[in-house]
Parts: C-alpha cells; sequence; structure tokens
C-alpha cells in the first residue's frame, strides 16, 4: 500500500480505502463477511475507513466498529471518520448542520463506533439553512475539543469550500482540510475543472467516492444487470451510469487493462490516482476478493500512452 498526505496537513491516509456506503450494516450484514473484508483490507496496508451516521442509520458505524474490537486493532493504527448533515430521525433538529446538531452527531457517532475520537468528521452536504459562520464555529469546536482531529466537507461547492476555509482562517479557526467528492472516469468534469483548482490553492485533500461509478467501470454490467448488484438495487445509480455508450466505453477499457496486465476495477483507480490532488479513493466492497484487487490499484503507475489510450476511450466515437 502506498499512503498519501491529506492535502497540506500532516495525516497520512492508505492510497486506496475502504467505505461503508450501501454495504456494511445494510446490503452486507453477515458479521464474519464483514469481519473478513475488514481483516483482509488491514492486511493490504488500507488504514483509512469511510464513515457516516447517515449508513443505515448508524448500522454502518456499528458494524464495523464491532470488527475492529473483535480484531483488537489498535487505535493509532487506524484513520476512522463520519459524517453529518442527513436527518437521523424525525425530530426537527436531528438533521443538518446546525451547532446543536452537529455536537450531538460527532457525541452519538463516537459512541457507536466505540472510540474516544474521530479522525475525520465531514459535513455531508453544505447546508443553505445555517449560517456559514455557524457551521464553521461547529466544527472548529469539535476539533479542538479533541473529539476528532481534523474536519472537512462532503459534495460541497468550490465557493462554499473556499468560504468556510477563508472564514475559519480570517477569525483563528480550524479550517476544512479534506473534501470528499464524486470522481470516476464517467464523472470526472466537477472535480477537475471546478473543485480541485479551488482545493489545491487551499491545500485540502480529496477523498472520493464511488471512483468506480457504482461498479460499471468494473465490466459487471457489461451484458446485463445481475441480480443482487447494486444497480438492481438502487435505481438511481442505474439511471445515472447504465446507457449504451458508458458500456461502449466499459468495453474498450477492457483492451487497455488487458494489456497492461490488471483488472478494469484497478484501470479506474488507478486513473482517479494520478491526480497529484486525490489523496485516497474510497472504494466499497462485498467480497474479499474485490478488496484484494481494489487495493492492488496502489500500485499502479499509468504512463502517458496508457493515460491518451484512456482518453480517446472517455471521449467516446
Amino acid at each position: 500500500m502506498h499512503y498519501r498526505t491529506l492535502g497540506r496537513s500532516g495525516l497520512r491516509v492508505s492510497a486506496v480505502s475502504l467505505g461503508a456506503w450501501t454495504t456494511y450494516g445494510n446490503t452486507v450484514e453477515d458479521r464474519a463477511q464483514i469481519r473478513a473484508i475488514v481483516e483482509a483490507a488491514l492486511e493490504a496496508g488500507i488504514n483509512f475507513f469511510d464513515n457516516a451516521d447517515a449508513y443505515a442509520r448508524g448500522a454502518g458505524e456499528r458494524a464495523v466498529a464491532a470488527v475492529f474490537e473483535e480484531l483488537a486493532v489498535p487505535r493509532h493504527h487506524l484513520v476512522l471518520s463520519s459524517k453529518v448533515f442527513w436527518p437521523m430521525s424525525d425530530d426537527v433538529n436531528d438533521r443538518g448542520l446546525s451547532r446543536k446538531h452537529v455536537l450531538e452527531s460527532i457525541d452519538r457517532s463516537l459512541e457507536r463506533m466505540g472510540t474516544d475520537y474521530l479522525d475525520l468528521y465531514f459535513a455531508h452536504r453544505f447546508d443553505p439553512e445555517v449560517p456559514l459562520e455557524e457551521i464553521v464555529e461547529a466544527f472548529s469546536d469539535v476539533v479542538r475539543s479533541g473529539r476528532a482531529l481534523y474536519w472537512g466537507t462532503s459534495e460541497w461547492s468550490p465557493m462554499q469550500i473556499a468560504e468556510a476555509h477563508t472564514y475559519a482562517k480570517a477569525n483563528g479557526l480550524v479550517a476544512p482540510v479534506v473534501e470528499q467528492p464524486q470522481y470516476s472516469m464517467l464523472a470526472r468534469e466537477r472535480v477537475e475543472h471546478e473543485i480541485l483548482p479551488v482545493t489545491e490553492a487551499k491545500g485540502i485533500g480529496l477523498v472520493v467516492w464511488s471512483p468506480l461509478a457504482q461498479g460499471m467501470l468494473t465490466g459487471k454490467y457489461d451484458d446485463g444487470i445481475p441480480e443482487g448488484s447494486r444497480f438492481a438495487a438502487f435505481e438511481q445509480f442505474r439511471d445515472r451510469f447504465l446507457d449504451e455508450d458508458n458500456r461502449a466505453r466499459v468495453r474498450a477499457l477492457a483492451e487497455v487493462a488487458g494489456d497492461l496486465g490488471i483488472s478494469r476495477a484497478q484501470l479506474a483507480l488507478a486513473w482517479v490516482l494520478r491526480q497529484a490532488g486525490v489523496s485516497s479513493v474510497i472504494t466499497g466492497a462485498t467480497r474479499v476478493e474485490q478488496l484484494r484487487d481494489n487495493a492492488a490499484a496502489a500500485d499502479v503507475i499509468l504512463d502517458e500512452t496508457a493515460l491518451k489510450r484512456i482518453d480517446a476511450v472517455l471521449a467516446g466515437p
């Protein structure tokens, strides 16, 4: 495994990380299966494990934490994250980024995850109903209280990220050090043309979600939608990525990957990691074999010839 600095912070995260979204506590509930995947991740050198309170309403946090406890993993070996924003109940204040919800939610996440602190705490979305000043001050207090070591944003606009960073620096508060956007071969324009110019200038790292376009880039949907797959379970992902143009691109990428002696998943992850501004790619896994294949992408370096071939494929006809 290779490790990258998170922006201009001193924190080092594994280039490939493991996330709980839509899997642990949700589509994967078997404790032994989750343990096997997490254990394989640790063996591969993965140290960054991404989570959120909204993942299966806290079940994602509990499921992964239970495995760490069983394995007796030393806390300092792990980089753990969680997030806050989405509703956790019908209560009017149990949602969003108000100071009340942020400070109450971090304590609940810590309890579910069985730890005294998180390494990263994310604002899962921007909250237009809360003043930016209140949001930044609340997350700054989370860090200064020791309940998280760093904080960041997820799917914020470039302007929102810049304003939060500027306000924090101007007022002696803790600035965000990381943004978590969607980024893949099939969803690249926003990150490359809007997000990276801001985050790189501010020294903010990116840990990106859906680098495999919900599995589309692995080739699993070349000839249909397998039973039990994400596209079978989640209509929104199918509608976003599954069309004949993307199928043609993914099939064409098989030749590029084959010539390099790697899988299409490894090709897609290595392509995202080519960006110096990306600190880690957050992957999901329902099987140990998937985890191991994904983790091996950290060793793949794509040369200029391969990158030009990929760009030609992605440009389409």
